[in-house]
């Protein structure tokens, strides 16, 4: 069976009945987990084995985990920088800010693996316009070439760790102040200032391979009236065919206000994101939403995307145990807790 254009969440630590027969539909492809999933390693683990096992090839399993305030997994996790931390010891040091961005990527993507998961919704590669509370200090810097050289370090430890990157949200979400989670935010800038901006970085991480792009629920009106995530614009002509962009494309999450416009019914949105372009959508916190999604869309397998989707199962399999005792994560887990505690590197935060 190919995977599916849904990913959906669970409710709690173990699979139930009624989600094992969920995870069976030939619509769903993939899970993301919560902080709600997660106990202990042990059971996180177990979970992890139980969504692959419901079905072959086994279904994406991700997780929203970049460091700083957005890391769903914390005790039995190192604790993770936030990317704004790193932008700022870049200023003083190049070298070594990208030294722990790539430590940073490595770390997370291998403590995931170890557990199973094959990828995280990272990293962020908005730019700093210290205009967003919710990007706030996930964006890694306001220089976009800085942005760019930070989130290469950064997935390239993803992929020595065998994981594929999500880069968000895409054109740019930092030039807005609403939060799309809870409201409909619009960017009245013009293309060209996005392009030679915001888009900067994804040009150049497309350019070195880079596996997925989830954009953003922000209409930018001076080019579509349909948010990002939503339009054909946006998505086809100039993602796809003026950045040749060959990955995954990712909806955010369809129960955000920002996806309101869309449509009512989360069938309709799951519709109009999969028709603009979008290779999976996420529907998270609203099991209702969900099975709308199941019983009424209607969609054409895609030969195309279910190979695009399969390329993010993760590789480089690694138990804990061996993980723990490697040289390598000792070294990591040393070096990044050395510039967590570095007093110079407080964010101010506007």
């Amino acid at each position: 069976m190919s995977l599916g254009p849904i990913m959906l969440d669970l409710e709690g630590l173990a699979l139930t009945s009624e989600e094992s027969e969920l995870l069976r539909h030939p619509l769903v492809g993939g899970v993301i987990l919560f902080t709600r999933n997660y106990a202990s390693l042990a059971q996180l683990t177990e979970l992890v084995k139980a969504i692959h096992a419901v079905r072959t090839p086994h279904l994406l399993v991700a997780v929203d985990h970049e460091g700083g305030r957005v890391q769903r997994f914390r005790e039995g996790f190192t604790r993770l920088p936030a990317a704004r931390r790193i932008g700022v010891l870049y200023d003083t040091n190049h070298s070594k800010a990208k030294d722990i961005a790539y430590q940073t990527g490595w770390l997370m993507a291998s403590e995931l693996r170890s557990v199973g998961i094959d990828f995280s919704f990272a990293p962020v590669v908005d730019i700093d316009y210290e205009q967003c509370s919710v990007i706030g200090d996930r964006a890694f810097h306001h220089n976009p070439e800085t942005v760019y050289e930070l989130a290469y370090a950064y997935i390239h430890g993803m992929r020595d760790a065998g994981m594929a990157a999500v880069a968000k949200h895409f054109p740019g979400h930092g030039a807005v102040r609403e939060d799309s989670h809870i409201a409909i935010p619009v960017d009245e800038r013009d293309f060209d200032t996005i392009y030679h901006q915001d888009i900067l970085p994804y040009r150049k991480l497309i350019h070195n391979n880079l596996a997925a792009i989830m954009p953003a629920h922000v209409i930018y009106p001076r080019v579509d009236h349909q948010p990002a995530g939503f339009s054909r614009r946006w998505l086809r002509d100039i993602l796809r065919r003026q950045l040749n962009f060959p990955g995954v494309i990712f909806s955010d999450d369809l129960s955000m206000q920002g996806a309101s416009v869309a449509g009512e019914r989360f069938h309709q949105r799951a519709h109009a994101a999969l028709g603009a372009g979008c290779d999976m959508v996420l529907v998270c916190n609203n099991r209702a939403g969900a099975l709308d999604i199941l019983e009424n869309l209607q969609t054409e397998d895609d030969p195309v995307s279910h190979a695009r989707l399969a390329r993010l199962h993760g590789r480089h399999e690694v138990t804990r145990t061996a993980l723990n005792a490697s040289r390598k994560w000792h070294l990591a887990v040393e070096q990044i807790q050395k510039y967590l505690d570095d007093p110079s590197l407080e964010l101010k935060l506007t």
